[in-house]
């Protein structure tokens, strides 16, 4: 169902041998959150900006510990107003300086986030066997539709929900 990539379950078992310390250091569940952005399908609006950054807000206040990575799409603005949102939370929030933390924080989150821009990150994030929730901006496209129906009907992935009072649970 997803594209190839190179984070098979040996490559997953190399890296989760060894945690590095800034993420043992936060709390479990750690959530792993890969942002996309805008493309050819997918827009970000204000509304889909507000939603996510209140969804990750009240995932940290539940005691999460956040591991966000944006990628190269990531508008700023929407990296700045996350930034801003979740700044006295518990998360490792990679700006771009350093090496990218993005293989480790696949290896050792206990469930993610990932916007459903990207069928790649999404398709990673659902290689690892933990629970995906995907966040759905404004916009859509037949072949989008149909990858994560396909996940959904297969288990590996859930739309997150945009009215929790506490962390999602997934039974697996």
């Amino acid at each position: 169902t997803t594209s190839p990539h190179r984070f098979s379950a040996a490559v997953l078992a190399d890296l989760r041998a060894a945690v590095p310390a800034e993420i043992a250091a936060l709390p479990r569940p750690r959530i792993a959150v890969l942002l996309g952005g805008p493309n050819g399908d997918y827009r970000y609006t204000a509304d889909d900006e507000q939603r996510l950054t209140a969804a990750l807000t009240k995932l940290a206040a539940s005691g999460a510990g956040l591991m966000i990575t944006p990628s190269r799409r990531t508008p700023p603005a929407l990296l700045n107003a996350i930034n801003q949102a979740t700044a006295a939370c518990p998360r490792i929030l990679w700006d771009g300086q350093s090496a990218n933390p993005y293989a480790a924080f696949l290896a050792h989150a206990d469930q993610f986030v990932v916007t459903a821009d990207s069928v790649n990150m999404v398709g990673e994030a659902a290689a690892t066997g933990r629970p995906v929730f995907v966040f759905t901006p404004a916009g859509r496209s037949a072949k989008f539709d149909r990858f994560h129906a396909a996940l959904r009907a297969s288990g590996a992935a859930r739309p997150l929900p945009d009215d929790f009072t506490s962390l999602p649970s997934w039974t697996y």
